[in-house]
């Protein structure tokens, strides 16, 4: 009998590409006062090339797209900070997601959550 599910969060429980696409748009918005020299379409993409669907650390990512477009007024550190804080509002989850905890819930599943290091478990 199954007692327990878990789950990975990005890709399986959230739509990560169109989280990302999302988080950069805003992000490009709210620091447009110095990333405003970039076409958006070319920082949104090159965001995404250099984060490698999640596999580069973002300080390597900022880190580079500074260096690329010579972003002046505001540090990689800044970049990150702001990935850190924000990144959360423009999560995207995937279709009928809390209908399917409810179901799994409603059979008194342990539901658990594999998101890289840090490991989240609900008993209901």
């Amino acid at each position: 009998m199954i007692k327990s599910v878990i789950f990975d969060l990005d890709g399986t429980l959230l739509n990560r590409d169109v989280s990302v696409q999302k988080f950069v748009e805003r992000q490009y918005e709210r620091l447009h006062k110095w990333v405003g020299h970039i076409p958006i379409e070319i920082y949104i993409s090159r965001f995404i090339e250099l984060d490698c669907r999640g596999y580069v650390w973002k300080d390597k990512v900022y880190k580079q797209l500074v260096d690329a477009f010579d972003i002046q007024g505001v540090s990689w550190t800044n970049l990150l900070d702001d990935y850190v804080e924000q990144f959360k509002y423009s999560c995207i989850a995937f279709p009928n997601l809390i209908q399917m905890f409810d179901e799994l819930k409603h059979e008194k599943l342990t539901l658990g959550i594999i998101y890289k290091r840090f490991w989240y478990v609900s008993n209901g």
